[in-house]
C-alpha cells in the first residue's frame, strides 16, 4: 500500500454540535471549519445548530445546483459575504449578482480567454524564474521560510505581472501585497455570537485597520490602471489592458475608474490568495508523500526533455494536475459559499425561511461519506482519467458551480501545475518543527499557524 492511499492529511475532528461549539470558542480564531459538526459529513441537508436567522448547509448535489444556479434570482450572496469585502472589492463580480453580476461577467470573461492565458503563461514564467533564484539564495543559507508565504509571494507576483505588467519587487505592487495581508487577517474573523444571534442584513463593521488597509489597496490599484489609460496604454498587452478595453455589449461603455478596482481587486485578491492557499496544502502533502512526489517529478522530466516547461508540456502534467484538484478537494481554498434567502421559499423537501443564510460548503461536500470512497485520504489518482467517473457530477465544486463558476479557474490550472512542476523539479521542502498542523477557515482555507519548511536544492533538479 502506498503512502497516498494511507495518508490522512490534518483535519478537525469530528465532533457533536455542543461540542463543536465549544471547541470554537476554546480556539477563540472565529474558525468555522472547527465549528463543523461530525453530522454535516453525511446529511443531505439540515440546520447548522441554532441561531436568529437560521442557518443550513446544503450538501445534496442537486438541491446545491438549485441554490447555486438560482433560476429565480431569489438567493444572491450572503450579506454577511458582501458586508465582509465591499471595502475592497466594491459591487465587483466577486459579490455581485442578476443583471449587474451578467454585465460584469460578459465584459470580463474574453481577457481569460484561452490566447490570453497563453500569452500569460510567459509572464508566470518568469515569476517562477525569479522566485527560483530567490529561494536558491534562501536553500544555500540554510533558512527555515514559511511555506504559507513562500506560496503567497510567488502567486502574488504572478498576479502582478499578468494583471499589470510589474513584478512585486516594484514598492507600488509590494505596498498592495503588505495591505492585502493586513486585510486577510483582519477581515475574515467570524464572530460566534454575530453568526448566531444577529438578524439577517445586520451591517457587518470592519476594523479601522482593515478600513486603512482596504483604502491604501485601492488607492494603489487606481495608479496601477491610470498607468494602463495614460500615454503608454498602447505598450502593455495583459489582463488589465483587456478589461479596460471591455464593453458593454448593449450600451458600448467601458467600466468606470472605480468599477475597473473593483474588479482588478477582485483578480488580485481571488487570483494569488486562493491559489496560494491550495498550493501551500499541496506542497505540505507532496513532502509527507514521497511516493507521490516522485510520481510528480518523473512525469515533469519527461514532459520538459531535459528542458524547462512549456505551455503545451504544462498542459499535459496529467498527474501533477490530479494533485492539484485534489488538493483542492481536501482543502477547497472557498470553505463556504454562503447564499440568503430574499423570501421564503422551499428548497426540495425543506422550508427556508426569509433571511435565512443557505450554507454551501465545499470542505464538506468534498468530504461527504456518501460521494466519496475514503474522503479524508490524499489520493490524487481519484482525479486521473481512468477513476475520474467515480466522482459524481456537482460533488466536486472548488471554482463554484453553474454561471458563477470562477473565472480564472483556467489561470490557476495552468499556474499550479507550472509552480508544482518547477518547484519540486529544483527543492526538497521538508517541514520544520513539531507543532500541529490545523486547517482554519478564514478568508481561505488556511493553516492555522504557518507551516514551516527547510528548503534543499536539488542538486540534480534543474
Amino acid at each position: 500500500m502506498s503512502a497516498a492511499e494511507i495518508y490522512v492529511p490534518p483535519r478537525p475532528s469530528r465532533l457533536p454540535p455542543v461540542m463543536a461549539l465549544l471547541r470554537t470558542v476554546w480556539n477563540g480564531e472565529g474558525d468555522l471549519l472547527s465549528l463543523l459538526p461530525g453530522a454535516a459529513f453525511a446529511m443531505d441537508a439540515g440546520e447548522l445548530g441554532y441561531s436568529r436567522r437560521s442557518i443550513k448547509l446544503f450538501n445534496d448535489p442537486e438541491l446545491v445546483r438549485q441554490i447555486l444556479h438560482d433560476a429565480d434570482g431569489i438567493f444572491p450572496k450572503s450579506d454577511l459575504m458582501v458586508g465582509a469585502l465591499e471595502s475592497l472589492i466594491g459591487d465587483s463580480i466577486f459579490v455581485s449578482d442578476g443583471a449587474k453580476w451578467r454585465r460584469q461577467r460578459a465584459m470580463i470573461d474574453p481577457a481569460f480567454s484561452k490566447m490570453r492565458l497563453t500569452h500569460a503563461f510567459t509572464a508566470m514564467q518568469q515569476a517562477v524564474d525569479a522566485y527560483i533564484e530567490r529561494l536558491r539564495s534562501s536553500a544555500e543559507r540554510g533558512e527555515v521560510l514559511s511555506l504559507d508565504r513562500i506560496m503567497s509571494e510567488l502567486t502574488a507576483d504572478i498576479i502582478c505581472r499578468t494583471v499589470f505588467s510589474t513584478s512585486l519587487d516594484t514598492q507600488i505592487s509590494r505596498d498592495v501585497f503588505d495591505d492585502f495581508e493586513v486585510f486577510e487577517r483582519g477581515v475574515a474573523q467570524v464572530k460566534i455570537w454575530r453568526l448566531i444571534m444577529d438578524p439577517a442584513w445586520t451591517k457587518v463593521p470592519q476594523s479601522s485597520e482593515v478600513l486603512a488597509a482596504c483604502k491604501r489597496i485601492r488607492h494603489h490599484l487606481g495608479g496601477l490602471i491610470d498607468t494602463h489609460t495614460g500615454p503608454d496604454a498602447n505598450r502593455f498587452d495583459d489582463i488589465a489592458s483587456a478589461v479596460i478595453s471591455a464593453r458593454d455589449a448593449e450600451t458600448g461603455e467601458p467600466f468606470t475608474r472605480d468599477e475597473l478596482i473593483d474588479q482588478l481587486g477582485v483578480f488580485f485578491l481571488a487570483g494569488h490568495e486562493t491559489t496560494a492557499s491550495a498550493l501551500t496544502w499541496a506542497f505540505y502533502m507532496l513532502a509527507m508523500c514521497p511516493d507521490v512526489l516522485a510520481r510528480l517529478r518523473c512525469e515533469v522530466d519527461a514532459a520538459a526533455e531535459g528542458r524547462e516547461l512549456t505551455f503545451e508540456a504544462t498542459r499535459s502534467l496529467t498527474y501533477t494536475r490530479a494533485i492539484f484538484r485534489e488538493s483542492l478537494r481536501l482543502y477547497p481554498p472557498i470553505t463556504f459559499m454562503p447564499r440568503v434567502a430574499l423570501k421564503a421559499t422551499r428548497i426540495g423537501s425543506y422550508k427556508v425561511r426569509k433571511g435565512a443564510l443557505l450554507m454551501i460548503s465545499p470542505w464538506t461536500l468534498h468530504r461527504h461519506t456518501r460521494y466519496w470512497k475514503d474522503p479524508d485520504r490524499f489520493d490524487p489518482d481519484r482525479f486521473m482519467p481512468e477513476r475520474e467517473k467515480e466522482v459524481l457530477p456537482g460533488t466536486y465544486i472548488p471554482f463554484g458551480s453553474g454561471p458563477h463558476t470562477c473565472v480564472g479557474a483556467g489561470f490557476a490550472a495552468i499556474e499550479s501545475a507550472l509552480i508544482l512542476g518547477r518547484l519540486t523539479r529544483a527543492f526538497d521542502f521538508s517541514p520544520v518543527g513539531t507543532g500541529e498542523v490545523r486547517p482554519a477557515a478564514r478568508l481561505t482555507t488556511r493553516p492555522s499557524q504557518e507551516i514551516q519548511v527547510r528548503v534543499k536544492n536539488r542538486n540534480h533538479g534543474h
